[in-house]
């Protein structure tokens, strides 16, 4: 296959080792018998969209990409296109997106995975380009990059860790009967009847795993066979909710594996009779919200040259080896080093603006309750699960991180970690200080969250960093994400 004059090195991405990596996958494909290759790219809301390839098309569509309408991108949280692209200036802020234009999906060789649920079918994940070869920069992957190059450059990489709440339920006999109904179909269709797997209210309850084993093991096998680092399932304290832990790696890991989790084991499940649902209150009473919890720490760079995946590879920039001197626990410091310390204030000095990121959907602030493990207000705690931020771990402990638990299962996870590190690099540029730990997170006196999303929308607009067109998300993303939310909202 020559390189020499197509598409992948016209956005500079014909250099050897993806050549070498594109030969391993077709050899692959071929001797394993895959008919199928699903080339996915996740959308603005954290979803994966594309197109299934037959195998012979493969070679050329990793030397040349394959076309995708641009209004992928324009579209709302309904699928409704936000912008007039076929009106005279309907995206005259949008270059490239003009009468519905194509922009080019290039997938990654080494994202290949076998679906296990799927016979004789792969899967290669995408990133969108102008035709021109120019990258997307509204590409929400693009945008996490662009942060940890912020990161990067300030001497750190970053580690995350993953509890994702979710919400699975039985299929029952009346199914689908109405969503697929041709004489009832709607914009949105109706959801299939459901039952639950288990009844709730008794967190953690061995009776309640037994009970559930069949689509919890579906969920672990399909997590373990596309090689993600699922640590445990665990019962949820709300009906049919259960809870996912997925092992420590880099954040652009963290966050391919997040959207990869949730579209495999959502069609794993299906196939099985079940339904997974990461909406954060399903619509029923007496409902328990699910809660995404991202641990996360920075690591410092052990060179400058390291790639994104390998600027996670140093020690704990957030382990502190002794409590600083004349330090109560109250204070960031006593647990955190000076730069944990910073940075946590610099996620509480953006939690507002970050909460649309966070928490992307009107349903997610209906999760903002008091006294329910869910954070109502803008504050940090050592080891307190009612605070916004959780301190976990202290002095001498080498795996001193935080636990930030404002997010929502739905949310963009390229977004939701991107918020962090510019909130975590604002403080740590501004040295920003912590206030003292709260002991009692739902008290009156405490800054509030947002509690609507178009609350949120208004702190995301109002903060300066960021729109920062060099070091925060840009004007441009901004004005383009706030207009596609105002348009849910709406």
């Amino acid at each position: 296959m020559s390189f020499a004059a197509n598409f992948a090195a016209r956005c500079g991405a014909g250099n050897p080792d993806r050549q070498q990596a594109v030969a391993q996958v077709l050899r692959l494909v071929e001797a394993s018998g895959i008919q199928q290759i699903r080339l996915s790219w996740c959308d603005q809301h954290g979803q994966l969209r594309g197109k299934t390839l037959m195998a012979p098309a493969l070679e050329d569509a990793f030397a040349n990409g394959i076309g995708m309408v641009s209004t992928i991108l324009l579209k709302d949280s309904s699928d409704r296109t936000v912008y007039k692209v076929f009106e005279a200036g309907g995206v005259a802020d949008l270059p490239g997106f003009e009468a519905a234009s194509n922009l080019v999906l290039l997938p990654d060789p080494c994202s290949f995975k076998v679906l296990p649920w799927a016979q004789s079918s792969g899967w290669l994940r995408c990133q969108a380009w102008f035709q021109s070869g120019d990258p997307v920069l509204l590409d929400t992957r693009r945008v996490l990059q662009g942060a940890l190059h912020h990161l990067k450059q300030a001497g750190f990489g970053m580690h995350c860790g993953l509890e994702l709440e979710f919400h699975i339920y039985k299929i029952t006999e009346a199914g689908w009967h109405g969503a697929l109904d041709p004489e009832r179909a709607a914009w949105p269709g109706e959801p299939p009847a459901v039952q639950m797997i288990h009844p709730g209210y008794q967190l953690l309850s061995e009776s309640w795993g037994d009970l559930c084993h069949e689509p919890l093991a579906i969920v672990q096998r399909t997590a373990q066979a596309l090689g993600l680092p699922l640590t445990s399932l665990e019962i949820e304290l709300g009906p049919s909710q259960v809870e996912a832990v997925f092992g420590v790696t880099d954040a652009l890991s963290a966050a391919d594996n997040m959207v990869l989790f949730r579209s495999g084991v959502t069609q794993a499940l299906r196939r099985a009779g079940y339904h997974a649902t990461f909406m954060c209150r399903p619509p029923f009473p007496n409902i328990m919200s699910s809660g995404w919890h991202l641990h996360q720490s920075l690591v410092q760079l052990n060179s400058p040259h390291q790639s994104l995946v390998q600027a996670a590879t140093g020690a704990n920039a957030f382990a502190r080896t002794r409590a600083a001197p004349d330090m109560n626990e109250d204070d960031a410091r006593f647990s955190l080093s000076d730069t944990g310390a910073h940075y946590l204030a610099g996620l509480l000095a953006h939690a507002s603006g970050m909460a649309a990121l966070a928490v992307p959907t009107l349903n997610g602030f209906e999760r903002f309750r008091p006294n329910a493990m869910a954070p109502q207000s803008i504050c940090w705690g050592r080891d307190n699960r009612g605070a916004m931020l959780r301190v976990v771990g202290a002095a001498g402990d080498a795996a001193t991180h935080i636990e930030n638990r404002i997010g929502e299962p739905a949310a963009n996870p390229y977004l939701y970690i991107a918020s962090q590190i510019l909130s975590g690099l604002d403080g740590l540029q501004r040295q920003l200080a912590a206030p003292p730990a709260t002991a009692a997170p739902y008290a009156d006196k405490a800054q509030k969250l947002p509690a609507s999303l178009d609350e949120a929308l208004a702190a995301l607009r109002a903060d300066q960093v960021y729109a920062h067109a060099a070091q925060g998300f840009g004007p441009a993303f901004l004005s383009y994400y706030q207009r596609i939310k105002q348009s849910e909202i709406d």
